[in-house]
């Protein structure tokens, strides 16, 4: 739908209540005439210390993330942009296009996750062998080098910071994410990737590609990419990364 402020696109957003990134990000690479509205769903178990902790945490998402679904459909988003990555990896290629499907049946609309977005950002540079990073714990890591795999990338690596709270993700510095995509890097690799939307990657993403010459795709900034594009929406971001400038 198109509204009196956001004739070109109303950008509906899930995300867990515990992320604080999303919304800035999204934000700073918002289009004129485009809006984002969000729905959060109730996060009861933060931590996320081990594997346990992290699995505990998707499945309390999973019996929340129905009544975020519910309430967002009221304000008739034009589309779903999910800001929440694990849970859009879980399940290899397989289980990311299922949970999509489920979304979309949810709540009526078109779905742009974070793990297909990047597919179609890594498919756009024509990358074969990619390093990725994530905040996740090793189960988490898994699940992604699982997705990539799977869709026949070759992954060179995966550093995850094992942040021990889904809070404290917001609390990665720059430099720390700069350290994690540099670990994953070389000379074979064609694109780095980052996971994990709690994780404020897209200026370290976009100043890494100009110092190495390569793609380095931040999650935030991929599903935004993805989602304007879908909806038609082809404004050309600078200060973003290469993928809203070029593509």
């Amino acid at each position: 739908m198109s509204t009196v402020t956001s004739p070109r696109a109303v950008l509906g957003v899930i995300l867990p209540s515990t992320n604080t990134v999303v919304e800035a990000e999204y934000n700073q690479m918002r289009p004129a005439g485009v809006s984002f509205h969000s729905s959060r769903i109730m996060i009861r178990k933060p931590g996320l210390g081990g594997d346990d902790d992290f699995v505990d945490f998707l499945e309390a998402l999973r019996l929340e993330m129905d009544a975020a679904i519910e309430s967002l459909a009221t304000c008739e988003p034009d589309r779903i942009v999910m800001g929440m990555s694990a849970e859009t990896f879980w399940g290899g290629a397989d289980g990311a296009a299922a949970f999509q499907k489920d979304v979309e049946e949810k709540s009526g609309r078109e779905v742009s996750t974070g793990a297909l977005a990047c597919k179609a950002a890594l498919d756009a540079f024509g990358a074969r062998r990619i390093g990725i990073i994530t905040p996740y714990q090793p189960v988490g890591d898994e699940q992604v080098r699982a997705f990539f795999t799977e869709l026949g990338y070759d992954v060179a690596a995966v550093e995850g910071l094992k942040c021990d709270s889904a809070t404290s993700i917001a609390d990665v510095t720059p430099s720390e994410i700069r350290a994690a995509f540099l670990a994953v890097d070389g000379p074979d690799v064609d694109v780095l990737v980052q996971a994990g939307t709690n994780l404020a990657a897209v200026a370290v993403a976009a100043d890494l590609e100009a110092e190495l010459g390569k793609p380095v795709i931040a999650i935030n900034a991929a599903t935004v990419w993805h989602a304007l594009r879908a909806e038609g929406i082809d404004d050309r971001l600078t200060g973003f990364g290469r993928l809203l400038s070029e593509f």
